[in-house]
């Protein structure tokens, strides 16, 4: 029923009732309703969806809604059972992280993958001591499990399985300048079994690749520097490269996908040659400590470096079977660029309970969820589209994120603005981040507010630009977690953190929800403060009206990486002017881009700038990351695209890999080497320029 007319007029108005009055006011709501259906007015233009740049009650709401005592209790649940991918455990973590998105109204879905996974079915390790007449069977599993323990025996996946009989040789890290110190102290490594120490950079696959290369017919891994305290012993891949082996370049979703053979050549060489396993510290003190012949290293655990005389009896059996792997999505859509994705992801998967690996990021991106889902109640919705990922199988090789970015490449390639990737959310004190350049300073900006979690009357950026090492972004070169296949293969701007440099509990059976309460982090405010990181980097990825990228900050590490590399060349006939000119290129660009920010911003706050010059530009920011991919790869690499970041072979120089691989390649004349280095050279230039023309948006 409609209202009176004269409820809300105020007293002192006068109303006329004479029968001419009413007539003539009759006579004219007549005439206003008719001209009204004629000339109908729309309905004002209802105001822009909430964004939390222009409404900052939905930032304080999003810090002031951290719960320790929720991302506790999901920490808890995720690990009561280890879960390791393609296991029949594996489902239950699926289900937890799927019911908890879908439980906060979040569009959830699962995408399956059949990939090829590595399981172990039987190993042993005994040494022949010269002291003793019988062999003596050596640990391989952790203090305190029984045979019926629900957590995996300790192996290397997709190790070959083999037998082999020699003398223990301790080679160090494995590396080619620890064999050449080997051989100048006459130390013959062939035919013997390997000891290696994990670090010094390098992976397993590179440990064991470099041993079959040197003759080694087997190889015993252990972790030292408090790694193996209480007997732990560190599980891990030794497969070369990510993703799925069968598949590679395309995902391996559903049953009619093509898959190459095992015996195909391009997954052989992606496998090692030689077998081998993780052993424990103290176990690889008992095989060190029988050791005799040269001195080389002063290492407090080991003396003398072999061969011998003690001899190793090594055996292991495995199979690598098809196997289902589960990638969990939640999708909170955009309002005014649905098109437009920000993607924060973490693996779920683990080696035994995974309670720092991974889940304590599992746990940080489920809360990350119920604060959104929070802020949505409140009538926030972000411009742009958020992704939130749950990988599975990364401990295999990245497999379940490099299958999805390679199943949605094209639209990657095309749509998505940013990739945060969170594995280890808390691993001990301070706080470490890792990202593509342009996003320095808005990663700096969100760590100045939020608090840090062990001094109260600090910001997280305080404490941490004065105790952190330089310098304090570190780049993301390596292949260690799921940023790889976005930055490295789809060229999407990526950033990763975590909380404290290592953990002596890595990858073993003591990964567990008491360890993590005891030492890693027991009121979990750290992880509060990951997951507050995390999530208001993508608050401002999804809704700051201009993506906050500043490709100035590119310029300048870009300045540095050549000046790093000039002083590495000195003594060699190779220019760099190629890359000293895309620069000046590149930072020209960057130049007009701040310019024509600050122009737009300041047109913004007068209502003059149009939806589509806004989103052209911001295309700009996001396709220029896109510049350094070339089609052709890494030579030796061709999956890893991007130029000025990804893995080297040899070298730990952290940037430009085609070159540092030139740098250091032994198998070619010296002017042919020259030759190679400066084509590499060449190529990175044209990336830059790539970047630079992106940037501009002008076509030449």
């Amino acid at each position: 029923m409609a209202p009176p007319l004269y409820t809300n007029l105020p007293k002192s108005t006068t109303i006329f009732t004479s029968p001419l009055c009413t007539f003539i006011v009759i006579i004219t709501l007549c005439i206003i309703s008719l001209y009204t259906l004629h000339h109908h007015t729309p309905p004002p233009t209802p105001p822009p969806p909430s964004t939390t740049a222009q409404h900052p009650p939905f930032i304080s709401a999003f810090l002031d809604s951290a719960s320790n005592y929720t991302i506790s209790n999901y920490l808890r649940h995720l690990t009561l059972h280890p879960h390791l991918a393609g296991t029949p455990p594996s489902s239950a973590a699926v289900d937890y992280v799927k019911t908890h998105f879908e439980s906060l109204h979040l569009q959830t879905h699962v995408t399956n993958y059949s990939v090829l996974l590595s399981y172990p079915l039987h190993s042993s390790l005994t040494a022949h001591f010269s002291n003793t007449s019988s062999p003596v069977q050596l640990p391989l599993t952790e203090p305190g499990l029984g045979s019926d323990s629900e957590v995996v025996k300790p192996y290397h996946a997709y190790s070959p399985s083999g037998s082999a009989y020699g003398k223990a040789v301790y080679v160090n890290h494995g590396r080619e300048e620890d064999y050449r110190a080997l051989a100048s102290a006459g130390v013959n490594v062939k035919g013997c079994v390997a000891v290696a120490k994990r670090g010094g950079g390098m992976s397993r696959n590179a440990v064991v690749a470099k041993a079959a290369e040197k003759g080694v017919v087997a190889v015993v891994m252990y972790t030292g520097g408090g790694g193996g305290v209480g007997g732990g012993v560190e599980r891990g891949t030794v497969l070369e490269g990510v993703g799925d082996p069968l598949t590679p370049g395309w995902g391996a979703s559903g049953g009619d996908v093509e898959r190459l053979g095992v015996e195909d050549g391009e997954v052989l060489r992606r496998f090692p040659t030689v077998a081998s396993l993780p052993i424990s510290a103290e176990t690889a003190a008992v095989i060190l400590g029988s050791l005799e012949g040269a001195h080389l290293w002063k290492d407090v655990d080991v003396d003398r470096v072999g061969p011998g005389p003690t001899f190793l009896n090594f055996t292991y059996q495995g199979e690598n079977k098809m196997a289902t792997i589960q990638n969990v999505i939640a999708v909170i859509k955009g309002s005014e660029e649905p098109d437009r994705f920000v993607v924060l992801g973490n693996h779920r998967d683990a080696w035994t309970y995974g309670a720092v690996d991974p889940n304590s990021g599992t746990a940080a991106l489920i809360d990350i969820a119920r604060r959104y889902s929070l802020m949505m109640r409140m009538g926030w919705n972000p411009q742009r589209t958020i992704f939130l990922c749950s990988w599975d199988a990364e401990e295999f090789g990245m497999i379940g994120s490099t299958e999805w970015v390679e199943q949605n490449l094209a639209n990657l390639g095309s749509k998505a603005v940013a990739y945060i990737n969170v594995d280890c959310a808390v691993q001990g004190p301070g706080f470490f981040a890792g990202a593509t350049p342009q996003l320095d300073d808005i990663l700096v900006e969100v760590t100045k507010k939020v608090t840090d979690p062990d001094f109260s009357d600090s910001t997280l950026f305080e404490k941490w630009s004065t105790t952190s090492e330089a310098p304090l972004i570190q780049r993301l070169s390596d292949v260690f977690s799921d940023f790889a296949p976005f930055l490295h293969h789809a060229g999407v701007p990526s950033v990763d953190l975590y909380y404290g440099k290592d953990f002596p509990v890595y990858h073993t059976a003591f990964d567990s929800y008491d360890w993590m309460v005891k030492y890693g982090d027991p009121f979990f405010h750290r992880h509060m403060a990951v997951a507050s990181v995390w999530g208001l980097l993508g608050l401002h990825l999804a809704d700051d009206p201009i993506i906050p990228f500043n490709y100035l900050s590119y310029v300048l590490q870009l300045q540095n990486h050549t000046h790093s590399l000039y002083k590495l060349l000195e003594r060699d006939d190779v220019s760099l002017h190629p890359i000293i000119s895309s620069i000046q290129e590149l930072e020209d660009a960057a130049k007009q881009v701040k310019d024509e920010i600050k122009k737009m911003r300041e047109e913004e706050i007068e209502g003059r700038v149009s939806v589509l010059r806004r989103r052209m530009l911001n295309d700009r920011l996001m396709f220029a990351e896109r510049g350094f991919l070339d089609s052709e790869g890494i030579k030796g690499r061709q999956w890893f695209k991007h130029l000025v970041y990804g893995p080297a072979s040899e070298s730990k120089l952290g940037f430009f890999p085609g070159v540092a691989d030139a740098i250091y390649e032994s198998t070619m004349t010296e002017a042919k080497r020259q030759a190679r280095i400066q084509h590499e050279i060449w190529r990175v230039a044209r990336a830059i320029q790539r970047a630079a023309i992106a940037l501009k948006g002008q076509l030449t």
